[in-house]
């Protein structure tokens, strides 16, 4: 792909920092423009869900022939700042960016866009032109979710375990959960009795949370929308201590193991799992694309997002995620996310039929 003047000259000062003369840092600025460098900045790769998207995202590069190279911001959002220009130094032909901040990382990612570096927003949106989107259908995930906790229990006091405000995502998961909960409410028959973002998507801030409105309710909460399945262990915690897991539905999204475990054990409704397998093939492969100097929408499966809260008209790809209750849960298992042993630790005989 065509490189800037500039960027030609970050790419030396790489080199020169290696140790080489400045003429031989010139002429590995030539050679390593050749090879493709994918670089992936995440927000906090401490959490479980990013492994098993980074293995998918380095098999995608490794069969292109594409380097893999990454930092963690450790949720830190000026750290991510700096991690993006280190990546832009280090080489990287396009990035990969899983946003801990959408809004305080553009300015980060407008200047990888100025470098002519492209910029692939991995599973959160960054809402700039010339940014590529991949996702899964975020709001179709808060419709699955409200889904399947509704049919359980149509009526009564619900509370909402939204995600962190930085995020777009907690926001585009939330409105398709109204989709589907808010002619009830409008009808009185499902009341919002506590509803709160949770910081960093923070399993512990989101139990402290359901403590809080389990106190103000005097335990009287019927359901839980729980925004993802990290959050929806610190419901079920809260829960747990009351005496009311598993008489109060609770949803989450991921396809955590544990999670899915506690699908099979009855203490949470349903995870709307998102194979991060294919989020991270699909990004890889889109980030080789992009190297070689493919437009945004040219990349293979491309279509237009319009949905974000600028209406700015993004190529994207979006995925389809699966709701998984204790009545698909072999969906799971045949696919190879998890095996049918972590499936059913602890589930007594007979309560699901996956289980045996």
């Amino acid at each position: 792909m065509k490189q800037t003047k500039s960027k030609s000259l970050l790419r030396a000062a790489v080199g020169v920092a290696m140790g080489v003369s400045v003429a031989a840092a010139m002429t590995f600025t030539a050679d390593t423009a050749l090879a493709q460098k994918v670089g992936v900045s995440w927000n906090n790769f401490q959490e479980e869900r990013w492994k098993t998207d980074e293995a998918a995202i380095k098999a995608a590069l490794e069969a292109a022939g594409a380097e893999y190279i990454s930092t963690d911001a450790q949720s830190s959002a000026e750290k991510q700042l700096t991690d993006i220009e280190s990546l832009i130094a280090q080489g990287a032909n396009a990035l990969i960016v899983l946003a801990q901040d959408s809004e305080a990382v553009q300015p980060a990612v407008q200047r990888a866009l100025d470098e002519g570096v492209p910029v692939i927003g991995y599973d959160r949106l960054i809402e700039m032109p010339g940014v590529f989107y991949i996702t899964f259908d975020n709001r179709e995930v808060g419709r699955m979710q409200a889904r399947a906790v509704f049919d359980v229990q149509p009526t009564g006091n619900y509370v909402f375990i939204k995600g962190n405000s930085a995020d777009p995502n907690a926001d585009f998961v939330h409105s398709g959960q109204l989709d589907v909960l808010q002619d009830a409410i409008d009808a009185g028959d499902i009341k919002n009795v506590g509803e709160s973002y949770t910081d960093n998507w923070n399993p512990s801030v989101a139990q402290t949370n359901m403590e809080q409105f389990l106190t103000a309710n005097d335990n009287n909460v019927d359901a839980v929308i729980s925004s993802n399945d990290g959050m929806a262990g610190g419901v079920v915690a809260a829960l747990t201590a009351q005496g009311l897991a598993g008489s109060v539905p609770v949803s989450g999204q991921d396809g955590d193991h544990a999670a899915l475990n506690r699908v099979a054990l009855g203490s949470q409704t349903v995870s709307v799992w998102k194979d991060a397998r294919s989020l991270g093939k699909a990004a890889g492969e889109a980030a080789v694309e992009l190297a070689s100097g493919k437009a945004l929408n040219e990349v293979t499966g491309a279509v237009v997002f319009s949905n974000g809260p600028k209406g700015v008209d993004m190529n994207s790809i979006l995925l389809a995620p699966v709701p998984v209750t204790e009545d698909n849960l072999n969906l799971v298992i045949d696919a190879g996310w998890i095996s049918k042993d972590a499936v059913c630790q602890g589930v007594p005989a007979g309560r699901v039929d996956v289980c045996g």
